[in-house]
């Protein structure tokens, strides 16, 4: 499975969000620091959850985080939109 589908299946797992968009954005870096080569290095989430929205800004950076667990140190780049 990718990292993409890998961060949505664990914040859908975590959070039942009413809405959920990972977008993989790594080509957008392609060359610059912290491109692996991979294609999975950058990405932009966008997640509406009850039980994110009732947290503040600090506390939802860390649920989403934690919920994505061992693909953090993976990931160069994390871009989160969470309400």
């Amino acid at each position: 499975m990718n990292v993409k589908d890998q961060i949505e299946a664990r914040l859908h797992a975590a959070f039942r969000p009413e809405e959920l968009e990972v977008e993989n954005e790594s080509h957008r870096h392609a060359g610059h620091a912290g491109d692996d080569g991979t294609g999975e290095s950058h990405f932009r989430v966008r997640i509406r959850a009850a039980e994110l929205a009732a947290m503040s800004r600090v506390d939802r950076h860390r649920a989403v985080t934690r919920a994505l667990g061992d693909l953090v140190p993976r990931i160069h780049a994390l871009a989160l939109d969470i309400g």
